[in-house]
């Protein structure tokens, strides 16, 4: 059975580290903007669906 949970993890945390990595510049704001966008919708789509403890 896939472990969507832990994949979600590993995913969202590749994309923070990802912004970690990435100097705040003006060169990097839309790839910045893209990972960013993504991870809170990703966090919304978990909240949305979350089935508690």
């Amino acid at each position: 059975m896939t472990d969507y949970q832990r994949a979600y993890h590993i995913l969202c945390a590749a994309g923070s580290a990802a912004l970690d990595a990435l100097p705040d510049t003006p060169e990097n704001a839309a790839g910045r903007a893209l990972i960013q966008d993504a991870l809170l919708e990703a966090e919304d789509v978990c909240i949305e669906t979350d089935d508690g403890p």
